[in-house]
Protein backbone atom coordinates (compact mmCIF):
# COMPACT_ATOMS: atom_id res chain seq x y z
CA UNK A 1 0.00 0.00 0.00
CA UNK A 2 1.25 3.49 -0.85
CA UNK A 3 2.42 5.64 2.05
CA UNK A 4 2.49 9.42 1.75
CA UNK A 5 5.13 11.49 3.50
CA UNK A 6 5.13 15.29 3.73
CA UNK A 7 8.13 17.54 4.34
CA UNK A 8 7.37 20.91 5.93
CA UNK A 9 10.26 23.22 5.17
CA UNK A 10 11.22 26.83 5.80
CA UNK A 11 10.20 29.61 3.46
CA UNK A 12 6.80 30.73 2.27
CA UNK A 13 4.04 28.13 2.51
CA UNK A 14 0.25 28.00 2.27
CA UNK A 15 -1.96 29.58 4.90
CA UNK A 16 -2.71 27.25 7.84
CA UNK A 17 -6.36 26.91 6.77
CA UNK A 18 -5.30 25.82 3.28
CA UNK A 19 -2.94 23.22 4.75
CA UNK A 20 -5.74 21.91 6.94
CA UNK A 21 -8.12 21.59 3.99
CA UNK A 22 -5.46 19.80 1.98
CA UNK A 23 -4.70 17.23 4.68
CA UNK A 24 -8.39 16.69 5.42
CA UNK A 25 -8.89 15.81 1.75
CA UNK A 26 -6.41 12.94 1.92
CA UNK A 27 -7.72 9.41 2.00
CA UNK A 28 -4.90 8.26 4.29
CA UNK A 29 -2.82 9.73 7.10
CA UNK A 30 0.58 11.04 6.11
CA UNK A 31 3.91 10.83 7.90
CA UNK A 32 5.23 14.34 8.54
CA UNK A 33 8.81 15.55 8.90
CA UNK A 34 9.67 19.16 9.68
CA UNK A 35 12.90 20.36 8.12
CA UNK A 36 14.32 22.84 10.61
CA UNK A 37 12.07 25.95 10.65
CA UNK A 38 9.44 24.04 8.72
CA UNK A 39 8.38 23.10 12.25
CA UNK A 40 6.77 26.54 12.63
CA UNK A 41 4.77 26.12 9.42
CA UNK A 42 3.53 22.70 10.52
CA UNK A 43 2.62 23.86 14.02
CA UNK A 44 0.83 26.93 12.68
CA UNK A 45 -1.47 24.49 10.87
CA UNK A 46 -2.10 22.62 14.14
CA UNK A 47 0.19 19.69 13.29
CA UNK A 48 2.80 17.88 15.36
CA UNK A 49 5.45 16.37 13.06
CA UNK A 50 6.49 12.76 13.52
CA UNK A 51 10.13 13.91 13.29
CA UNK A 52 12.12 17.14 13.14
CA UNK A 53 15.44 17.11 11.32
CA UNK A 54 18.14 19.51 10.22
CA UNK A 55 20.85 21.63 11.79
CA UNK A 56 18.20 23.62 13.71
CA UNK A 57 19.80 26.94 12.91
CA UNK A 58 16.46 28.51 11.94
CA UNK A 59 14.26 27.28 14.78
CA UNK A 60 12.96 30.09 16.97
CA UNK A 61 14.32 28.97 20.31
CA UNK A 62 15.20 25.57 21.77
CA UNK A 63 11.94 25.48 23.71
CA UNK A 64 10.16 24.65 20.45
CA UNK A 65 12.11 21.39 20.32
CA UNK A 66 11.65 20.49 23.99
CA UNK A 67 7.98 19.78 23.31
CA UNK A 68 9.05 16.69 21.37
CA UNK A 69 10.58 13.42 22.55
CA UNK A 70 14.34 13.26 22.05
CA UNK A 71 14.07 10.43 19.52
CA UNK A 72 11.84 12.61 17.35
CA UNK A 73 14.51 15.33 17.00
CA UNK A 74 17.28 14.35 14.58
CA UNK A 75 20.08 16.89 14.61
CA UNK A 76 22.72 17.34 11.93
CA UNK A 77 25.88 19.41 11.87
CA UNK A 78 25.68 22.83 10.25
CA UNK A 79 28.51 21.86 7.89
CA UNK A 80 26.92 19.07 5.88
CA UNK A 81 26.54 17.91 2.29
CA UNK A 82 22.74 17.91 2.23
CA UNK A 83 20.08 20.55 2.77
CA UNK A 84 17.58 20.19 5.62
CA UNK A 85 14.82 19.64 3.06
CA UNK A 86 16.80 16.89 1.38
CA UNK A 87 17.49 15.21 4.74
CA UNK A 88 13.79 15.31 5.59
CA UNK A 89 12.78 13.75 2.27
CA UNK A 90 15.41 11.04 2.65
CA UNK A 91 14.09 10.24 6.13
CA UNK A 92 10.59 9.73 4.76
CA UNK A 93 11.86 7.39 2.07
CA UNK A 94 13.82 5.48 4.72
CA UNK A 95 10.59 5.13 6.71
CA UNK A 96 8.93 3.46 3.73
CA UNK A 97 7.06 6.34 2.11
CA UNK A 98 6.34 5.71 -1.55
CA UNK A 99 5.31 9.29 -2.28
CA UNK A 100 6.80 12.50 -0.83
CA UNK A 101 5.45 16.04 -0.96
CA UNK A 102 7.13 19.30 0.09
CA UNK A 103 5.13 22.10 1.70
CA UNK A 104 6.82 25.50 2.08
CA UNK A 105 10.08 26.63 0.54
CA UNK A 106 8.72 29.58 -1.44
CA UNK A 107 10.38 33.00 -1.61
CA UNK A 108 13.54 33.64 0.34
CA UNK A 109 17.02 32.77 -0.92
CA UNK A 110 17.20 31.82 -4.58
CA UNK A 111 19.84 29.14 -3.92
CA UNK A 112 17.47 27.34 -1.54
CA UNK A 113 14.68 27.64 -4.09
CA UNK A 114 16.84 26.16 -6.84
CA UNK A 115 18.08 23.47 -4.46
CA UNK A 116 14.53 22.22 -3.93
CA UNK A 117 13.78 22.43 -7.64
CA UNK A 118 16.83 20.26 -8.41
CA UNK A 119 15.51 17.50 -6.14
CA UNK A 120 13.00 16.79 -8.91
CA UNK A 121 15.85 15.97 -11.31
CA UNK A 122 17.02 12.98 -9.31
CA UNK A 123 16.32 9.28 -9.61
CA UNK A 124 14.20 9.41 -6.44
CA UNK A 125 12.27 12.65 -6.27
CA UNK A 126 9.28 14.36 -4.61
CA UNK A 127 5.92 14.23 -6.38
CA UNK A 128 4.44 17.55 -5.27
CA UNK A 129 5.67 20.91 -3.99
CA UNK A 130 3.29 23.51 -2.51
CA UNK A 131 4.40 27.04 -1.68
CA UNK A 132 2.37 30.11 -0.79
CA UNK A 133 1.78 30.90 -4.45
CA UNK A 134 2.30 27.66 -6.41
CA UNK A 135 1.08 24.08 -6.44
CA UNK A 136 3.55 21.97 -8.43
CA UNK A 137 3.29 18.37 -9.59
CA UNK A 138 6.03 16.12 -10.92
CA UNK A 139 4.77 13.71 -13.59
CA UNK A 140 6.58 11.19 -15.77
CA UNK A 141 5.99 8.89 -18.70
CA UNK A 142 3.40 6.19 -18.40
CA UNK A 143 0.11 8.04 -18.66
CA UNK A 144 -1.74 5.00 -17.34
CA UNK A 145 0.07 5.15 -14.00
CA UNK A 146 -0.74 7.18 -10.90
CA UNK A 147 2.10 9.60 -11.66
CA UNK A 148 1.68 9.86 -15.42
CA UNK A 149 -0.44 12.98 -15.32
CA UNK A 150 -2.27 15.54 -13.23
CA UNK A 151 -5.76 17.01 -13.38
CA UNK A 152 -6.33 20.21 -11.44
CA UNK A 153 -9.17 22.67 -10.92
CA UNK A 154 -8.22 26.21 -11.91
CA UNK A 155 -9.90 29.50 -12.72
CA UNK A 156 -10.34 30.27 -16.40
CA UNK A 157 -7.45 32.55 -17.35
CA UNK A 158 -5.20 31.04 -14.71
CA UNK A 159 -1.57 30.45 -15.67
CA UNK A 160 0.02 27.03 -16.02
CA UNK A 161 3.74 26.49 -16.67
CA UNK A 162 5.48 23.26 -17.64
CA UNK A 163 9.21 22.47 -17.38
CA UNK A 164 10.92 19.33 -18.68
CA UNK A 165 13.07 17.45 -16.15
CA UNK A 166 15.67 14.72 -16.41
CA UNK A 167 17.40 13.61 -19.58
CA UNK A 168 14.46 13.19 -21.95
CA UNK A 169 13.25 12.58 -24.56
CA UNK A 170 10.03 14.39 -23.68
CA UNK A 171 6.49 14.41 -24.99
CA UNK A 172 3.43 15.83 -23.22
CA UNK A 173 -0.28 16.14 -23.90
CA UNK A 174 -2.76 18.59 -22.40
CA UNK A 175 -6.46 19.35 -22.19
CA UNK A 176 -7.88 22.78 -21.42
CA UNK A 177 -4.85 24.93 -22.22
CA UNK A 178 -4.85 27.75 -24.77
CA UNK A 179 -1.65 26.40 -26.34
CA UNK A 180 -1.77 22.56 -26.42
CA UNK A 181 1.41 20.80 -25.35
CA UNK A 182 1.19 17.97 -27.87
CA UNK A 183 3.03 19.89 -30.59
CA UNK A 184 5.85 21.21 -28.41
CA UNK A 185 9.30 19.90 -29.30
CA UNK A 186 10.88 19.79 -25.87
CA UNK A 187 14.60 20.00 -25.23
CA UNK A 188 16.88 21.00 -22.38
CA UNK A 189 16.32 24.67 -21.62
CA UNK A 190 12.97 24.81 -23.40
CA UNK A 191 9.81 25.23 -21.33
CA UNK A 192 6.16 26.19 -21.55
CA UNK A 193 5.79 29.39 -19.53
CA UNK A 194 2.49 31.07 -18.61
CA UNK A 195 0.11 28.95 -20.65
CA UNK A 196 -3.53 29.91 -20.06
CA UNK A 197 -6.45 27.83 -18.81
CA UNK A 198 -9.49 28.06 -21.08
CA UNK A 199 -11.65 25.74 -18.94
CA UNK A 200 -11.93 25.16 -15.20
CA UNK A 201 -10.19 21.78 -15.18
CA UNK A 202 -6.77 21.24 -16.71
CA UNK A 203 -5.05 17.94 -17.49
CA UNK A 204 -1.37 17.55 -18.32
CA UNK A 205 0.04 14.10 -19.03
CA UNK A 206 3.57 12.91 -19.73
CA UNK A 207 3.85 10.60 -22.71
CA UNK A 208 7.64 10.52 -22.49
CA UNK A 209 10.04 11.92 -19.93
CA UNK A 210 9.46 13.85 -16.72
CA UNK A 211 7.88 17.27 -16.21
CA UNK A 212 7.22 19.78 -13.44
CA UNK A 213 3.74 21.27 -13.87
CA UNK A 214 3.13 24.54 -12.02
CA UNK A 215 -0.40 25.68 -11.11
CA UNK A 216 -1.42 28.65 -8.98
CA UNK A 217 -1.88 27.56 -5.37
CA UNK A 218 -5.36 27.58 -3.85
CA UNK A 219 -7.07 27.75 -7.23
CA UNK A 220 -10.39 27.03 -5.48
CA UNK A 221 -11.53 27.07 -1.87
CA UNK A 222 -10.27 23.53 -1.33
CA UNK A 223 -7.05 22.14 -2.74
CA UNK A 224 -7.73 18.53 -3.69
CA UNK A 225 -5.31 15.73 -4.31
CA UNK A 226 -5.60 14.45 -7.88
Amino acid sequence: MDTLGIVFTGGEGPEPQAIGRLLNSLQEAALIVAADSGLHLAEAAGLQPDWITGDMDSIDGEEALRRYAAEKVIRHAAEKDFTDTELAASLLWEKGCTEVWIIGGGGGRIDHLLGIRDLFERKRFPRRWITAAEDMFCIEDGGQTKYGGVTQAIDVGGLVSVFPLGQGPWKAESRGLKWPLGNVRWERGRYGLSNVAVVQEITVSAQQGRFLVIFPAKTKEEMCRR
